[in-house]
């Protein structure tokens, strides 16, 4: 008998009952979508709402909508509801009741819902109405929604639809099952399989995306293979696009820009050659002849060694609009990332994107979207925004997110991103457009377009999924899936409200739970932040696996896949100095940020070393030496994660005994991992500086040497 067994049983025998427990054991397979009987006396309240569902229109997607709906509810509330309610989907078009009610839709757009609660003969009546069937799809699970977290649903009149129009996950997988930068096993897509074998977990994969409204899938990796757009590849593609459909689902390929020599049998992939974009064309009419809803190509070029149209002295602008010329005669995009740096070593690697991009606003066609990370490095744990948000006012650019935790201790840190992506949403660029000066042009209304009024928005995250029963290697991680999908449909949503949602959805909506493990989970990525990167540290992971501390990390092929080549530590001080008298970096934000970046006396000290190069006993805002300072938040960080795993170990009555045993095992991984990252980062700033550990703080228990000799050969996500 495991643990987790024996520790049921007991609770069970001693008649430990303090909250509900879980009838059978879970792995987390059914993510926010568990379904779990409602408390006896809220499910009869519940049930007189919510009665019986009518019938749909023979539509693929209404049919899916109404089986999720009967689904729910027979999870919820069970499968008798006699207490005289109906519940009435569709769209005008597919009802004439519906069409009949004559009501107000058009803030619902496309792929939005209204759902109200009408009287109609005496009895109640719960209307789930749309213009289009998948916004219909979108209405059940919100209506399930809340019924999950205990909201009332006896007299509803909402109406909801999505601020960005394209909310994709990028799967950076490969053909071979691998996933770069994954953490939860392999691929989910079976690509020997396929097209002939769909597995079922594809549908449970497009129900989790459509319940929070995620509307597209890029299958495969940005450092792609041409075999991807070869026939056998795209009929795969095809398959899985057959299985999405119905969810309001389309897929999208990544493509190789060199594809028309691996595959196309030509010399060149020069963007301005007639073939090329002839090529082009036909691969296009191909997929699109397949998957006549295929949604379009995301492409990384002339980034880390992939190939790309600066290779025949074209521009950016050249290679993304040749494609735009051929997905556009079928409504396609191009997503083109502004994740680039050139071979030449640069002065500061942060200023690579905005001064590739910056000169071609307005060059780009309406149908290409530049993508754009969060910050100009790399998904760091902590990264000011991207100063091209704001910059090109003239072309569709959109935020790309990091869902998988490449450098934010992988699967097994506890770290929810929601705070980490509303903080970016909710940075202001000063770009002209809101109010004066400028004030109030968060980057949240740049990606959804209300500042410059692009024609195309777009909000990518990089997935987390694979063939790990609970999909993301651990039971938290699914939250940032979840909360990727929220703030991808509103980006000015509250990460604290998509985090209590989430936890009453997915372990207990009570609030002696949801209160603790929201607050936990609300202080986890400041956490990971205090014992990895504080106050602007940044790019101190090992090398190429980006596991655990490496600080020391120097030499090799590129000075900029290093540590110290941003870190700049030295006997006199530490951080990489981004101002006028640096690599001024800051003048590529707008005049108001880049004073505040600028000015020590203004700066928030969470960016401080982004951005400034600073003597070791400057005095910071505590009062302390920044030596202190430093050495005071790394040793944060590791109480921060004990005080996770104590308010975790106070949470077991509120969760089923097997995810609590595996969530608490992760906790212990987090928090001797979070003492190693204090340890050898403390260990090797010492040996830089010379200065004493202040008062209080233990020495690491290793010498830098034994730290520095540390090898993890087949770390997961290479």
């Amino acid at each position: 008998m495991r643990p987790s067994q024996l520790l049921r049983g007991l609770c069970l025998a001693a008649g430990l009952l303090l909250a509900p427990l879980a009838a059978r054991a879970e792995d987390g397979y059914d993510l926010w979508l568990r379904y779990r009987p409602v408390e006896a006396g809220a499910a009869t309240d519940y049930r007189a709402s919510a009665g019986t569902v009518a019938p749909v229109a023979d539509t693929p997607t209404l049919k899916v909508a109404r089986a999720e709906l009967e689904r729910g509810l027979a999870g919820l509330l069970g499968e008798r509801r006699d207490g005289g309610g109906e519940i009435l989907l569709g769209t005008p078009a597919s009802s004439p009741r519906i069409a009949a009610l004559n009501l107000p839709l058009k803030a619902a757009g496309a792929e939005g819902y209204r759902i109200r609660t009408l009287n109609e003969g005496g009895r109640r009546v719960t209307v789930i109405a749309a213009s289009t069937d998948v916004g219909v799809l979108h209405g059940v699970y919100r209506y399930l929604s809340l019924i999950q977290t205990r909201q009332a649903v006896d007299g509803l009149d909402l109406v909801d639809a999505p601020k960005v129009r394209y909310r994709l996950l990028n799967h950076w997988d490969n053909l071979d099952r691998s996933v770069e930068r994954g953490y939860a096993g392999q691929s989910i897509w079976d690509w020997w399989r396929l097209p002939d074998v769909t597995d079922p977990r594809y549908v449970d994969y497009a129900r989790a995306n459509a319940s929070i409204g995620i509307n597209g899938a890029v299958l495969n990796n940005v450092n792609a293979k041409s075999d991807s757009l070869t026939a056998p590849y795209i009929a795969k593609a095809a398959a899985l696009a057959d299985v999405f459909r119905p969810y309001g689902i389309k897929v999208y390929l990544s493509a190789r820009f060199s594809s028309p020599i691996e595959i196309g049998g030509l010399k060149t992939a020069d963007p301005l050659d007639s073939a090329v974009r002839a090529f082009w064309k036909a691969k296009a009419d191909e997929i699109y002849k397949a998957v006549p809803d295929f949604g379009g190509f995301l492409v990384k070029a002339n980034s880390e060694g992939q190939p790309g149209p600066q290779d025949y002295g074209r521009t950016h602008a050249d290679g993304a609009n040749m494609l735009a010329d051929a997905v556009g005669p079928h409504g396609g995009i191009v997503m083109w990332r502004a994740f680039v740096y050139s071979h030449e070593q640069p002065d500061d690697r942060a200023k690579q994107g905005y001064s590739e991009f910056k000169p071609f606003d307005g060059k780009f066609a309406q149908n290409v979207i530049v993508q754009v990370k969060n910050g100009a490095i790399d998904f760091q744990p902590r990264e000011p925004f991207h100063p091209l948000f704001g910059a090109m006012p003239k072309t569709n650019l959109g935020m790309e997110f990091q869902i998988t935790k490449e450098y934010l201790g992988f699967s097994t840190h506890l770290a929810y991103l929601g705070p980490m992506w509303e903080e970016v949403l909710q940075a202001d660029t000063f770009a002209p457009g809101m109010g004066a000066a400028g004030k109030g042009s968060t980057v949240a209304k740049v990606v959804d377009g209300k500042l410059h009024g692009y024609s195309r928005t777009l909000m990518a995250g990089v997935a987390n999924i694979g063939t790990d029963r609970n999909w993301s290697g651990s039971q938290f991680d699914q939250a940032n899936w979840y909360a990727f999908g929220r703030l991808a449909w509103d980006p000015e949503a509250s990460s604290e409200a998509v985090a209590r949602d989430w936890a009453a959805m997915t372990f207990s909506p009570d609030k002696r739970f949801t209160g603790p493990a929201v607050a936990m989970m609300m202080g986890s990525r400041e956490a990971v932040v205090d014992y990895m990167t504080p106050m602007g540290l940044h790019h101190l992971m090992g090398r190429s696996h980006h596991y655990g501390p490496g600080p020391w990390v120097a030499g090799g092929e590129r000075a900029d896949w290093t540590s110290v080549y941003y870190h700049k530590a030295d006997k006199a001080g530490i951080g990489f100095d981004r101002t006028a008298r640096g690599s001024d970096a800051v003048a590529q934000y707008a005049p108001p940020v880049a004073a505040a970046f600028s000015d020590l006396a203004r700066i928030d000290e969470k960016d401080l070393l982004w951005f400034h190069h600073l003597p070791w006993g400057y005095r910071t805002r505590s009062g302390r030496p920044l030596w202190d300072e430093l050495v005071g938040r790394y040793s944060r960080g590791v109480r921060s994660v004990e005080g996770m795993q104590a308010t975790w170990t106070g949470l077991a009555p509120y969760v089923d005994a097997e995810r609590h045993a595996q969530v608490t095992t992760y906790l212990a991984v987090q928090r001797r991992e979070a003492r190693w990252w204090r340890d050898a980062s403390v260990a090797y700033f010492q040996s830089i500086n010379g200065l004493p550990l202040p008062k209080g703080e233990a020495p690491p228990p290793l010498s830098l040497e034994a730290y520095e000799r540390m090898q993890f050969p087949y770390t997961p996500g290479i």
